[in-house]
């Protein structure tokens, strides 16, 4: 469990004594769930820091109109929603669920606040990482305008995931996301066609897969140099 979680951004630097000191002060919480297991619903507020140690989760997030739902998956070692934890609205912005047999951890809001933010290591890490994260998604708003309708797929991808490997699933209408995109239904299903021939995502009923996301945008990004 040690070398697990000193692998967690919020704990990288941490020498393994003031690690023990820390673990000799906090009442950790074990938990197990089984594949398919709900770990977090969305809207619930977010009074811990919940560290997975081992296996898969799945996250869902829907949009505030409830026309789509993006769902990434996350492996151990990995920590949900720090960035929740603080803020005006504290409360998990997306659904989680084992999808596989997971080991976890929590620790509560009020040890985090009282004690472990008195570590300049793990205060450090934490500032970085909520910096990081609101820089990121400051950066995407003062990107140049789409190219075309792929890149606005892509971007609409981009905007949208916390991080940008793995598997995506786009859970969504096509009449919707011809709406958000501005664009017409038979003009989004004929690029996302494209984009299948591809071998860049697999359409389904309702249902966009991009199988790894990290190979779509480089595919993209050189795409739009060659158009430049």
């Amino acid at each position: 469990m040690y070398d697990t979680l000193l692998q967690l951004p919020l704990f990288q630097g941490l020498c393994h004594e003031d690690f023990s000191k820390i673990l000799e002060k906090v009442k950790l919480h074990f938990l197990k769930y089984k594949a398919g297991d709900v770990i977090m619903e969305s809207r619930s507020s977010c009074d811990q820091l919940i560290f997975l140690l081992k296996g898969e989760i799945s996250s869902m997030t829907t949009s505030q109109d409830e026309t789509y739902t993006i769902v990434e998956h996350a492996e151990a070692p990995y920590v949900i929603e720090p960035h929740a934890l603080l803020g005006m609205n504290i409360n998990y912005a997306s659904s989680y669920v084992a999808r596989t047999e997971v080991n976890a951890i929590s620790i509560s809001k009020s040890f985090v606040l009282n004690a472990l933010l008195n570590y300049d290591i793990f205060r450090l890490n934490y500032m970085n990482f909520i910096s990081n994260r609101a820089q990121a998604l400051y950066a995407q708003l003062w990107q140049e305008a789409p190219l075309d309708l792929i890149d606005k797929i892509v971007r609409f991808l981009h905007m949208h995931i916390e991080k940008p490997q793995g598997e995506k699933i786009i859970k969504v209408k096509m009449e919707d996301l011809a709406s958000y995109l501005d664009d017409t239904r038979l003009n989004v299903s004929k690029t996302l066609n494209i984009l299948q021939e591809s071998d860049l995502l697999l359409l389904r009923r309702k249902e966009i897969v991009i199988m790894d996301t990290e190979k779509l945008m480089d595919w993209n990004e050189a795409r739009k140099i060659k158009m430049k």
